[in-house]
């Protein structure tokens, strides 16, 4: 592993959007000649702008700027500590892969544990071996045997003070389970995380009316009281491993990807900007249960602004207890989405989701009454959004169709203010058609 070496060459134009950012687009843009890595959350950019702000590893000495383009690279500049450090990352990274760099597979991990799938789903169809019996014995001993392989290969921590960047236009890690666990001060930018797969989910037969498979890992987890983390123009997907192309396993989908980035367990000041969410189901979920004991009350304070979801099925975001400010983000389902769509904006137990001047692009058979998911929650406030181009009391839609017990109050308990230019929803699809993802100029600044 090198460090402190200049990314050789002028960046090219790449990632999703296929283009260079544009400064009157993207007011966040800092078009100085500061070098990506170098660049800090500006202030009044969201939540995690709040006090100190976010500088992640931007003040890192020579010795601390890593290159690295493999796994044990990248392993090592984690385990460099939490000194201010940069991590560029050349190319892609597959985090199922042996220390030799060789490939792992399910059948890899499952090796030694006695874990077949096949034997699984016979001991426990619940046909047989019961509808609300929660496996256990020798074949679950086996599974959650082969889960701790897995996860021990591709649960990565990154750690306080750092800034994780894309140096090149293919730059993505695959298969890997961040997490920024009980860190400070992170940034994350113009980086493809994918396809964070579970090789053994676990049937969880009490999970809905009539149970589902639950996988264990997120692209980003920020958990156990992460604070000040900035994640910027980078995408999200669990293409081309889709959950929809799985197999029904016990009549219900056999789902091996959880949450694209998770907040949870008392983290707090989080800013998500100018990200592309694609082809996901379960996104974004602020919040870890409806119990306080999680040290969730009075934290989960998280500002998502401009991005673009693309078919993605529910939790865009789903927030518990939290101050979470939604705006000029763009959710767009396409007909041909292979992903079902459930909600948008989910309002679960004491929730303060506050979303203003999004724009909804939704096939016929989606209305408007459909954006907003109720689970538990007792207020929300909505604003100036537009559905297909039309201005939206997306609350006043919600509240049309649901029963009087699940209607939602407008939620009056705060008001946003650290925030970029709030722009018109109706502008904001064009405004992010080339704004969102990874994206590259020469010289690699943004």
């Amino acid at each position: 592993m090198s460090a402190a070496i200049a990314v050789a060459g002028a960046l090219l134009v790449a990632g999703p959007a296929g283009a260079s950012p544009n400064p009157a687009a993207d007011p966040t843009a800092q078009t100085t000649q500061t070098p990506l890595e170098r660049q800090v959350l500006p202030a009044g950019n969201g939540w995690a702008s709040e006090g100190t702000g976010t500088t992640g590893g931007s003040a890192a000495e020579a010795a601390n700027v890593y290159d690295v383009s493999s796994k044990a690279e990248l392993l090592a500049a984690f385990a460099a500590g939490s000194q201010a450090k940069i991590i560029r990352i050349h190319g892609s990274i597959n985090a199922n892969t042996a220390a030799d760099g060789s490939p792992l597979t399910c059948e890899s991990y499952a090796e030694g544990t006695g874990y077949s799938l096949a034997q699984y789903l016979h001991d426990f169809d619940p046909e047989t071996y019961g509808r609300d019996q929660e496996p256990a014995g020798p074949q679950e001993d086996a599974r959650r045997l082969a889960a701790a392989k897995q996860a021990k290969t591709i649960r990565w921590d990154i750690p306080s003070n750092t800034t994780i960047v894309g140096a090149t236009p293919d730059s993505s890690i695959t298969g890997a389970a961040l997490r920024i666990n009980g860190a400070g001060n992170v940034i994350v930018r113009n980086l493809t995380l994918r396809d964070a797969a579970d090789c053994f989910p676990a049937w969880d037969p009490t999970d809905g009316t009539e149970g589902n498979w639950n996988s264990e890992y997120d692209l980003l987890q920020v958990i156990n009281k992460a604070t000040h983390v900035w994640i910027d123009h980078s995408a999200f997907t669990d293409a081309p491993n889709l959950d929809s192309a799985q197999p029904l396993y016990f009549g219900r989908p056999y789902q091996v990807h959880d949450g694209a980035v998770d907040v949870t367990n008392g983290s707090d000041l989080v800013t998500m900007s100018y990200n592309r969410f694609s082809e996901h189901d379960k996104l974004l979920l602020i919040g870890s249960t409806d119990s306080p004991t999680r040290g969730d009350p009075g934290k989960l304070r998280v500002t998502i602004h401009h991005n673009v979801f693309e078919n993605v099925g529910q939790r865009a975001p789903r927030v518990r207890f939290g101050q979470v400010d939604v705006y000029n983000n763009h959710f767009e389902v396409t007909e041909d989405s292979k992903i079902p769509y459930k909600y948008s904006l989910g309002a679960g137990f004491s929730s303060h989701l506050y979303a203003e001047a999004n724009a909804f692009t939704l096939p016929a058979g989606i209305d408007a009454a459909d954006i907003i998911g109720r689970y538990k929650g007792t207020a929300i406030t909505t604003i100036a959004n537009a559905v297909n181009g039309k201005i939206t009391d997306l609350r006043a839609e919600y509240n049309a169709a649901a029963a009087p017990a699940d209607q939602l109050a407008e939620d009056t308990s705060w008001t946003p203010t650290l925030r970029t230019q709030v722009h018109p929803a109706q502008a904001v699809p064009a405004q992010l058609k080339d704004s969102t993802g990874p994206v590259f100029t020469a010289g690699g600044n943004l």
